[in-house]
């Protein structure tokens, strides 16, 4: 019995794991967006990276709403994706999925005009990006 701890710590900490991993596989599934946003919002990623990347260096921001986006760029430089190919629609679609869910969250920090004002893209895909991350098209 001495010698098995190990091998159910390892037991146990594969079951965590897994369970970890599966509250996340249905988080994403909930938050992802719905209909053709997904779409718009794959199409939309480099103009996003670019603008979570402004936003993040931005010294006007309050420190929390930076941190968020540094980790946020952070997980998209890391080469492991956390829900695999194979998976449908999930499996190619999670860094967009993660990008607007911390997206809706900073936006509502930073607000509209600082989102704005860092925006690289085009007036149609600043819209578009409203409507992703629940601001206020006006």
């Amino acid at each position: 019995m001495t010698g098995r701890w190990w091998l159910d710590t390892l037991i146990a900490l594969a079951a965590a794991l897994l369970v970890a991993w599966s509250i996340l596989l249905i988080t994403l599934a909930i938050v992802r967006p719905r209909g053709g946003l997904l779409r718009e919002a794959l199409r939309l990623l480099p103009d996003v990276l670019r603008l979570v990347h402004r936003l993040a260096s931005d010294p006007d921001l309050p420190r929390g709403v930076r941190l968020r986006l540094a980790l946020l760029l952070a997980y998209l430089a890391f080469p492991i994706d956390l829900i695999p190919d194979f998976i449908p629609v999930l499996g190619y679609a999670d860094d967009a999925i993660i990008v607007t869910a911390v997206l809706r969250s900073v936006v509502r920090h930073a607000g509209l005009p600082a989102v704005r004002r860092h925006w690289p893209g085009t007036d149609d895909g600043f819209l578009v990006l409203c409507r992703l991350t629940g601001l206020p098209t006006s």
